[in-house]
């Protein structure tokens, strides 16, 4: 983290290499979510299908206990991959404002998809939707937060974080 805060992982290469090797992972991790997605469909009736079952299908609906293993996985790892991943946007050269608005919208979006899967289950199947939107925003957060790390170490930009000469625009 000092490198970071410092400016100096313009000037490490190793430090740089890690980080980037970092965000190919978050890109692969990106990836695989969408296509694990993907498999449901964008769609409110595969979402309800997925959730509730289909009798044409042979598909079951979810239980309580299956909800609750894959919140409880999900929880702790998309907290700990949102954490790791918006601290390096503080140190990207952007609008402060633009900063707030990837992390708020990761976080927030990352804890509606996992919460809209409960809703859908004991309140209503309307809840599809927000499992749709919520998805999609949380794709389009993680892609352009790794977009702009990347871009930020791959050209060695200015620490935006501590260095006076920036100015957020």
């Amino acid at each position: 983290m000092r490198f970071v805060v410092t400016g100096e992982w313009s000037r490490n290469t190793l430090l740089r290499v890690i980080v980037l090797f970092f965000l190919f992972y978050c890109f692969a991790f990106w990836f695989t979510n969408f296509g694990l997605y993907m498999e449901m469909g964008l769609s409110y009736k595969g979402v309800v299908e997925h959730y509730l079952g289909s009798p044409e299908k042979f598909t079951h609906p979810k239980s309580v206990r299956g909800l609750m293993e894959v919140s409880h996985f999900h929880l702790f790892a998309m907290g700990i991959f949102l954490v790791a991943l918006m601290h390096l946007l503080l140190f990207v050269p952007i609008n402060g404002a633009l900063k707030m608005i990837l992390i708020v919208a990761a976080f927030s979006s990352a804890f509606l998809d996992e919460a809209s899967g409960w809703l859908i289950v004991f309140v209503s199947p309307v809840f599809a939707y927000l499992k749709i939107v919520s998805f999609v925003v949380l794709q389009l957060a993680l892609i352009v937060t790794i977009g702009l790390s990347v871009w930020s170490v791959w050209t060695s930009q200015r620490n935006a974080y501590t260095d006076t000469n920036v100015r957020p625009r």
